[in-house]
């Protein structure tokens, strides 16, 4: 669906503390709708391998593929992390790894079909650099090998600091990666210590300087905010060091505390975690901080200086987003490898097996390792244009919906706009006859924008992270 281009604030107002608290909900981040608690086991390699038959034999117009390889392994346990890995510190188990993604890479290849255009890559995990220099130069050759990788193309990896020096970094530049995400979360040693990761400010400081003289572009910083430890002090602090790192994009996330989910959060002292006021004013705080840095806010916890890429893309209303996030790719198929990875053809979301024992078996049986995946019905299409529509671009054009899905948005959303109407109350959304536009104060809590028009969202919100 192609939606006129709206017009999205570079630096949206500062929400009061009070309007911060209200929508301190839990929610989905939208990297995909449906949402992937609701991918169902009947969902299997079958459909997913029907999914890349029907784009191959397609006209695509040569439209380039995304990869994502997950990367499990990390050498230590990150206490706040809820992401699948595995934690060793046995190097082999990386080698054995790559011989089944070459397996699965194999597979992939069979459906998709031979040098399929591929436009983006990005590794990610666990801690993509546990795989050492041979061992990542022998992955990105495998998918050279196996893909057409257009010129000039997006090479992204993630970082964590405490794994990297000036040399890595060098290699990683040779083997074309142009892209850096570095693992920040937090500068302050206390809270450092209490989530186990300690990596001094000035690590950080020397690798981004080195980064930047290789050529890298687009560096992103991670932070959260809600760890342990952290106050209004504390995290003053952090943002003081982030403004003089200046990284181009900043991705702000909010610290979802559910040990009964995740098992390593456990270790963290509940008693340590900052309470929802304190929460709130730090965020509060940061929003404001970086928008006096110069920073554009992107949208869903993301900022970037205004020359970067992401914020360009964003003032030409061509903002993406995928299972990575925010994106200035093109609304395209993701082809995802590795334990857990998920992808995205056609209208199906998959999912690979998320334990390694399984995964491997998988491929030893010489089958794709899809375990559970979704098909969307045409209203899950619809709503997912809206979604996105209101997650990129900020505005939801009733005449482009009407056209691309053949349906009459006001009589089909008439509960949704309803269930606006206290937003726009409260100056978060504009409403008119033929469109709904979020604000420059409703950036910020976009998705609760979004979760209006969500038909799941109800029954499965606390397995979601905060809004706030």
């Amino acid at each position: 669906m192609t939606l006129p281009l709206a017009r999205i604030p570079e630096t949206p107002a500062v929400l009061p503390v009070e309007l911060l608290r209200r929508f301190d909900v839990p929610g989905p981040r939208y990297t995909s709708y449906p949402t992937a608690d609701r991918f169902v086991d009947s969902f299997g390699a079958d459909d997913y391998a029907q999914a890349l038959h029907l784009r191959r034999d397609a006209d695509t117009d040569g439209e380039p593929l995304s990869l994502y390889v997950h990367i499990p392994f990390c050498e230590s346990l990150c206490y706040y992390c809820a992401c699948n890995k595995v934690v060793t510190r046995h190097r082999e188990r990386g080698r054995q790894y790559l011989d089944y993604l070459a397996r699965e890479v194999a597979l992939q290849v069979e459906q998709v079909g031979p040098d399929a255009p591929v436009g983006q890559l990005h590794l990610g995990g666990g801690t993509p650099t546990f795989l050492d220099d041979e061992e990542l130069g022998e992955l990105v050759a495998m998918l050279r090998r196996a893909f057409a990788f257009v010129p000039g193309g997006e090479q992204s990896i993630e970082i964590d600091p405490r794994t990297v020096d000036a040399k890595r970094l060098a290699a990683l530049a040779a083997l074309g990666f142009n892209r850096l995400s570095f693992g920040v979360q937090d500068f302050d040693p206390a809270v450092q210590q209490a989530v186990h990761r300690i990596q001094p400010a000035e690590q950080v400081f020397a690798l981004m300087d080195t980064a930047r003289a290789l050529g890298f572009r687009s560096i992103n910083v991670d932070l959260i905010y809600g760890l342990p430890r952290q106050n209004d002090a504390s995290f003053e602090r952090t943002l003081a060091q982030i403004r003089d790192l200046r990284p181009d994009r900043i991705a702000l996330y909010a610290y979802a505390h559910l040990p009964e989910r995740f098992k390593p959060q456990r270790r963290i002292a509940a008693d340590e975690l900052p309470d929802a006021p304190t929460r709130v004013r730090m965020l509060g705080r940061a929003i404001a901080a970086l928008a006096e840095a110069g920073y554009v806010y992107i949208g869903m916890d993301h900022f970037a200086l205004p020359d970067d890429p992401l914020a360009v893309a964003k003032r030409e209303g061509r903002l993406h987003r995928d299972f990575q996030g925010y994106s200035t790719q093109p609304d395209g198929d993701l082809v995802a490898l590795g334990v857990s990875a998920i992808g995205r053809v056609g209208t199906t979301y998959s999912q690979n097996a998320k334990t390694l024992e399984d995964y491997y078996a998988l491929l030893d049986q010489g089958r794709l390792p899809v375990v559970r995946g979704l098909s969307l019905s045409d209203d899950d299409v619809l709503r997912r244009d809206v979604i996105m529509a209101l997650m990129c671009r900020g505005r939801v054009d009733f005449d482009a919906v009407e056209a691309a899905h053949g349906i009459a948005f006001a009589s089909y959303f008439a509960p949704e706009r309803a269930a606006l109407a206290p937003m726009a109350e409260q100056g978060l959304v504009r409403l008119s006859a033929r469109a709904i536009e979020v604000t420059d104060a409703g950036w910020f809590l976009v998705r609760a924008v979004a979760m209006v028009f969500d038909r799941y969202c109800a029954a499965t919100r606390t397995r979601f992270s905060r809004v706030v």
